[in-house]
């Protein structure tokens, strides 16, 4: 059969687009490409407009745009832009999706979790950013919602952002997933309740006005000081803890109250409302997930020091 000038054979037509015989009667049969004319035997053909009509249906099905929405592309009832803007926004969330499962599959990988656990990592790791960080503003909603604290406070911890990669380690998934599971516990959250009502107290009564540079730099001193006696094994209530203790509550009472035993205890319980190990590990997680700088815990020297404290009101 001999084709008019200009036009191909079906046959032709495969060869030059890379498609089958078979998909090119389905697109024509689904009037999608239909054939440009017929031969006097009633065979398809096609011209150059078809040939290159096909190459493009060919294209958008390999980038998994259906059917329906072709035939709207090209009959110009679509914007083949804004679809192509839509397909990539979906392959991103796709890619996303495949990072994430790769991920929770090296976590499985380097140990072993209970199936429980793999549930729980697939099920954490599939929300997308905004679903993670509903998670953390929900607890945020819980421990501080309806007091009255100190607005840059409350601005400055609600700034924090859960940022978990495109391609976490193994390591931030298994942070991820204990930190979602902390900020939702509620013997957690009624902790950290306690520790904001308690800052409420102290800025009613005006307890709590120290500024925050001397605050911060009374912390380190206590720090590295309790860091010092833990480290050559000295106990909180044995003597040699006392000089330890003697000069740190001078600097916490300079210019204030009496150094005196019930002023000591009083110390202690204000120090252990604001002392817990969950809500340092809270801190440990975010900063695994969001890949900050590791830190040393401080806990153990704030416990070690209240103990130190008890002791000696105990004996003064």
């Amino acid at each position: 059969m001999e084709p008019q000038e200009g036009l191909h054979t079906i046959g032709e037509l495969a060869g030059r687009t890379g498609l089958s015989v078979k998909a090119i009667r389905f697109y024509a049969d689904e009037g999608i490409v239909p054939p440009t004319a017929r031969s006097a035997a009633g065979y398809r053909l096609y011209d150059a407009e078809a040939a290159a009509r096909l190459d493009l249906v060919r294209t958008l099905r390999e980038l998994g745009i259906d059917l329906a929405t072709i035939r709207s592309i090209l009959d110009r009832e679509a914007d083949l832009g804004e679809i192509a803007a839509a397909h990539v926004r979906s392959l991103d969330e796709r890619i996303r999706m495949l990072r994430l499962r790769r991920a929770v599959l090296s976590t499985v990988a380097h140990r072993t979790p209970t199936q429980r656990e793999i549930s729980l990592m697939t099920d954490l790791a599939r929300l997308s950013a905004e679903e993670r960080q509903r998670i953390i503003d929900d607890y945020h909603d819980a421990v501080f919602g309806g007091l009255d604290l100190d607005a840059d406070f409350v601005a400055r911890q609600r700034s924090v952002q859960v940022e978990l990669p495109a391609e976490p380690s193994p390591e931030q998934v298994d942070a991820w997933v204990e930190l979602a599971g902390l900020v939702q516990d509620p013997g957690f959250r009624e902790r950290a309740r306690e520790m904001a009502r308690a800052q409420e107290r102290s800025r009613a009564d005006g307890s709590f006005a120290q500024p925050a540079e001397d605050a911060s730099r009374l912390a380190e001193r206590i720090a590295e000081s309790v860091a010092g006696a833990r480290t050559a094994g000295v106990a909180p209530d044995s003597a040699e803890a006392r000089p330890v203790v003697d000069e740190l509550v001078a600097a916490a009472l300079e210019g204030g109250a009496a150094d005196t035993p019930a002023e000591r205890r009083r110390l202690a319980e204000e120090y252990a409302v604001f002392t817990d190990r969950r809500v340092e590990r809270y801190w440990k997680l975010m900063g695994v997930v969001n890949g900050w700088p590791a830190f040393e815990p401080r806990v153990p020297e704030w416990e070690w020091f209240i103990a130190a404290l008890r002791a000696s009101a105990g004996t003064a």
